[in-house]
């Protein structure tokens, strides 16, 4: 009895703690929306989470973008990278993925195990040879620096998750797919491509997010306004000297910024989750 007392008591501490730790978690998002509605002066007079005064002029003012560029263009530059950056990902890494999974060629453990090692590869490792390789084609200015790579399964997480879902699949369905007169081209796109659906859908959501919040590489690589992506954009809020002018701004478009990512996670929820959960157990 005493034993399921401390049971129960251990269970409403652990429920207790993660609330907490949920609620510290998400304050500074709540925090951000709210104090977007506040006017410009009292964003950090007025710390509570109801604002006191209601504005929508931050909203107005932050669309009003930058250079000439409304924050409609950045949007629209950030929704278009990150669709090329799927369709992407999805072709190079699910086809990299099938050999690596089904085919049978020299080398393939070892071409698999120097695709791992990209994995612990920190990425400041080759900033520096990238930029001059990309300098050279004369692509710095453009988005091709960062959609291109994906064309080639350079995002080896992504082929490694892929991987490890198309060795779950049973290879009896290969087999009668050969039987019926399949040959691996048939096979990836009539067996392979619509089992790994949950998968897929994991590699799109999660090359939008990490596109669609890139920083440092559109920082790098874009330097024409009318280019700058919604995260390349929301620097310009800062000055030279490092302050932020418009605070109210600033807070506005990021709240802007959060919504299709909030929209896209929520939406594909079932088949995020269904696609890591197969991914682990099966490998």
């Amino acid at each position: 009895m005493k034993s399921k007392t401390n049971s129960s008591i251990l269970k409403i501490l652990t429920h207790i703690f993660i609330i907490v730790l949920g609620v510290a978690m998400i304050y500074p998002i709540i925090w951000m929306v709210s104090s977007s509605f506040k006017p410009n002066n009292m964003i950090f007079s007025d710390t509570g989470l109801i604002p006191k005064s209601v504005t929508l002029t931050n909203y107005v003012s932050g669309w009003k973008g930058y250079a000439g560029v409304t924050f409609g263009r950045f949007f629209e530059n950030s929704l278009v990278m990150c669709l090329v950056a799927i369709a992407a990902n999805l072709a190079s890494c699910s086809m990299a993925a099938y050999a690596f999974g089904r085919l049978k060629f020299s080398g393939k453990k070892f071409w698999f195990g120097i695709m791992m090692i990209t994995l612990m590869l920190p990425a400041q490792v080759t900033l520096v040879p990238r930029y001059i390789l990309f300098n050279m084609f004369g692509w710095v200015g453009t988005y091709l620096p960062i959609i291109i790579p994906k064309f080639l399964a350079t995002d080896a997480f992504f082929v490694f998750l892929l991987v490890q879902f198309i060795r779950g699949l049973p290879k009896d369905l290969d087999e009668a797919a050969i039987i019926d007169g399949c040959g691996e081209t048939g096979i990836y796109f009539r067996i392979i491509l619509p089992l790994a659906i949950p998968a897929l859908i994991t590699t799109a959501l999660f090359t939008f997010l990490w596109t669609w919040d890139d920083f440092f590489n559109q920082l790098l690589y874009l330097t024409k306004p009318e280019t700058y992506t919604v995260s390349r954009a929301l620097r310009t809020f800062v000055g030279d000297s490092g302050s932020v002018s418009n605070w109210g701004g600033a807070l506005a478009m990021a709240t802007l910024s959060m919504i299709p990512c909030f929209v896209l996670f929520f939406s594909l929820q079932k088949y995020f989750v269904q696609g890591i959960a197969t991914s682990g157990i099966k490998g």
